[in-house]
């Protein structure tokens, strides 16, 4: 139905410059006075329904566009005096719908109004409506715009996501967010680079299916419902960390000798799951790597023997001895047998096995302190490994030529000429196997006193950290990266 009236026009005596922005629409205030003009409204929900409903390309609403009061229902138009709009009216009669509204369908079912809806809630609901036209067809330069504003939308989206990701790495103390800087995984982990660390999980990644869990226990129920499958079913015992982050913790406390409860904050775990970690991996450590085989048949220590060992290229393996502080005991009798002369504290004494080119061959259990260098030769279990065909070389304390059936190359006590020659020959081979020492007595944990809370599992926390340096590090002297074929 037309809600329209026939419009008159009338030639007003004070022109008005006033016209229609609507495309279609020809009134003007300068000749008719029977129509009112409207500006947009500044509420930014409101102007965008009028500019949507006005169907006008490229609008730029300035501050004398305006709509006609033709534009408008009726009852939209308060009269008398200046005409003006009522509060949330929209333009919603032009040309393209024949300046009407949709009538209703006879065959429309609607229902029956509730009691209590006033007749004002029933108008509110019908403009609404009349502001939601379905069949208009948006503005190119509209979809544009709102293209535009959605790309802007998704790059903040994005930056935001990756600002989030940043925090949450931050905040997380794993080996993820170490992975970019190679001098940090140096300083935690003692491992040369982050790819060195990812060759040396690769090859003990399989055997981790296997790893026994400190203070874990298999379930009873399936123990005791299936006796005979329970031996088939794998165990899945719960972790709080990912397989690589346990190692990374375990390295971490072993390079840096952090406490348990500062670690636990670290990682944000409970201190007691720190603890089972760190037994679990150095018994698996212990294990694993103790079961490769690191002493060098005489065949494979020529073929790596380097140039400089000319003199002296029979040798199988340096040795030498290392002393770890302890804490005293209060046992007296504990107190006598770890109490060292020469470091003057109760320590623990091991001993050391290196191949000319670098590589740790050897590694003694720990002994107490007093124990004399030569006896500490005779316990370590290396005797039964040398022949007559070897040569072992020892610092001027190792008087062990009545144990070893073998040629060995010592400094001299008094010194010739001659003798000043050979030590000093002795001392520049020597000085490999103490840089291999020097390496793990940079270890914090054995850099300190070492706890007496720890003393069951310090042989197993030495040996790993001994072979652990066969993987951790480069070839002692950079020319014999050419030259050796490392073992």
């Amino acid at each position: 139905m037309s809600l329209s009236k026939p419009i008159k026009y009338q030639k007003r005596n004070n022109p008005n410059s006033d016209f229609c922005c609507v495309p279609k629409c020809a009134i003007s205030g300068k000749f008719n006075s029977t129509i009112s003009f409207h500006h947009f409204p500044k509420d930014e929900t409101l102007r965008k329904i009028w500019i949507r409903n006005v169907r006008r390309e490229n609008l730029v609403i300035k501050r004398t566009t305006t709509v006609c009061s033709r534009h408008f229902v009726s009852t939209d138009v308060i009269q008398g005096g200046r005409r003006r709009l009522k509060e949330g009216a929209v333009p919603v009669l032009f040309a393209w719908n024949d300046y009407s509204l949709p009538a209703a369908s006879v065959w429309e079912r609607r229902p029956r109004p509730e009691d209590g809806v006033t007749e004002k809630e029933n108008m509110d609901v019908e403009l609404l409506l009349q502001c939601h036209d379905y069949d208009a067809k948006p503005e190119p330069s509209a979809l544009d715009i709102a293209y535009e504003k959605i790309e802007a939308q998704q790059l903040v989206i994005e930056e935001l996501r990756k600002r989030l990701e940043e925090v949450t790495l931050k905040q997380s103390f794993g080996l993820e967010r170490f992975s970019a800087s190679d001098d940090d995984i140096r300083f935690y982990t003692r491992f040369a680079s982050y790819r060195h660390l990812q060759a040396f999980w690769r090859q003990i990644e399989p055997a981790t299916r296997r790893i026994v869990r400190v203070g874990t226990q298999p379930s009873t129920s399936s123990t005791t419902a299936a006796p005979d499958k329970a031996a088939d079913l794998p165990r899945h015992p719960s972790r709080c960390l990912p397989l690589i982050d346990e190692l990374f913790l375990f390295l971490v406390y072993l390079s840096l000798g952090l406490k348990e409860k500062d670690l636990g904050d670290r990682f944000n775990i409970h201190q007691s799951a720190v603890s089972r970690i760190i037994k679990s991996w150095v018994n698996f450590l212990y294990t694993l790597l103790g079961a490769v085989r690191i002493w060098m048949s005489p065949e494979e220590i020529r073929a790596t023997m380097p140039s400089v060992f000319g003199k002296y290229s029979d040798t199988q393996v340096i040795v030498d001895c290392t002393e770890l502080r302890c804490k005293v005991p209060s046992s007296l009798l504990l107190q006598s047998e770890t109490f060292s002369q020469c470091k003057s504290h109760a320590t623990l004494k091991g001993m050391i096995g290196v191949s000319p080119h670098g590589a740790v061959t050897f590694v003694s259990s720990l002994y107490p302190g007093s124990v004399s260098d030569k006896e500490l030769f005779r316990q370590s279990g290396i005797i039964p490994l040398l022949d007559k065909d070897m040569a072992v070389m020892v610092d001027e304390g190792f008087r062990i030529d009545d144990l070893v059936p073998c040629k060995v190359y010592r400094p001299p006590f008094q010194l010739s000429h001659d003798e000043v020659l050979v030590t000093q020959d002795i001392a520049r081979l020597r000085i490999h196997v103490e840089r291999i020492i020097q390496r793990i007595k940079e270890i914090k944990l054995f850099d300190t006193i070492i706890p007496l809370t720890i003393s069951g599992s310090i042989n197993q926390l030495f040996e790993v950290a001994c072979l652990l340096t066969n993987y951790q590090n480069k070839p002692l002297v950079k020319a014999w990266a050419k030259e050796l074929t490392l073992y």
